[in-house]
């Protein structure tokens, strides 16, 4: 068998304080973009003029989109067939013909007649109505989280440590979005929630390797439970992250301007996930827990640790019996 990721051997329980100097970086940072410079909505969220054109010879999406970038114009554009658009530019109400002027002005650069269909103002696909149902479906989803895993590992710490694994990962990619300016659309709230999904599971596949090396051994501390179970599942944990994220660079590399942020999330996404789960997760759960406030006697982790876990829970070798030498019927003697 091939072995992609050797077995490793690493004390993440004891550079707990380094990881979380690193998280309390990136989610003040991401906290402070999101504070000061706010996100850049999208259509879904802004609303904006939109414009139908016919053209009179055949016309593809990517030169229409060509003209209108040349001309400093982002937009979102619709095909309907028959040669007939539908452009879709960000913009208030009130500029809605001056909008609609500036892509008149591109689309004539084509060189391709064309007729106008309608010129009017839509507004956000996303209302506030929406958004505020959206909200409350994701804080109650996140609750039910807590209980799932309180429940099935009879600990609703490790529930609520789970779930924080989440938030940090979700700030941290919807800060780097207002950091780089990214829009803020429908399919970036589909990545965050992706992102999510990914996180929890990765949690939780740690978290029941947890279990079961406490069922192996249940006189283990936690220090030594939690190194142990995320060194038995970082292969896994790399190579399943990997095979996405692979994936993911090509989608934001070839995939097109229409999906590119999406990407751009996921990849910050799945790099953050994995991060937070061997590194954030069960770093909280031990620093909750009552065991950091007491000193740790190191002890052999990897798969060291499983050769004492199995000893310890060998049974004790019963003692030899003496056998009795057979006696001299004559004088009652033992032979020799």
């Amino acid at each position: 068998m091939i072995c992609l990721i050797p077995k490793t051997n690493f004390d993440f329980v004891k550079r707990r304080y380094i990881f979380f100097a690193i998280s309390a970086v990136l989610v003040l940072g991401s906290i402070a973009s999101i504070a000061i410079k706010g996100f850049n909505y999208g259509l879904d969220f802004s609303g904006g003029t939109l414009l139908q054109v016919q053209f009179k010879n055949p016309a593809d999406t990517k030169d229409i989109r060509e003209a209108l970038s040349k001309n400093g114009i982002e937009s979102e554009i619709q095909t309907y067939g028959d040669n007939s658009f539908a452009v879709r530019v960000k913009g208030s109400q009130e500029n809605v013909n001056e909008i609609g002027d500036r892509i008149k002005g591109a689309l004539g650069t084509m060189g391709n007649e064309y007729t106008v269909g309608r010129l009017e103002y839509v507004g956000p696909a996303v209302g506030r109505d929406l958004s505020k149902k959206a909200m409350w479906a994701m804080i109650l989803s996140l609750f039910g989280i807590i209980i799932y895993i309180a429940f099935r590992f009879s600990n609703p710490l490790w529930g609520v440590t789970g779930v924080m694994g989440q938030f940090h990962d979700i700030i941290v990619v919807i800060g780097a979005l207002s950091i780089t300016g990214r829009e803020l659309n429908l399919m970036t709230v589909a990545a965050l929630l992706t992102i999510a999904g990914y996180s929890i599971n990765d949690t939780i596949v740690i978290y029941d390797r947890m279990r079961e090396n406490m069922h192996l051994n249940p006189r283990i501390k936690l220090y030594d439970l939690i190194n142990l179970s995320i060194n038995e599942t970082m292969s896994r944990t790399v190579i399943t992250v990997l095979t996405v994220f692979i994936a993911t660079v090509f989608l934001y590399f070839m995939g097109g301007p229409v999906i590119n942020d999406f990407a751009f999330a996921m990849l910050v996404g799945l790099i953050c996930g994995v991060y937070s789960t061997v590194a954030v997760a069960t770093s909280l759960l031990f620093q909750f827990s009552a065991e950091s406030k007491t000193p740790h006697v190191p002890v052999l982790s990897g798969a060291g640790a499983k050769v004492s876990i199995a000893a310890e829970n060998k049974p004790a070798a019963m003692p030899a019996v003496r056998k009795e030498q057979p006696r001299n019927k004559k004088n009652g003697k033992k032979r020799k």
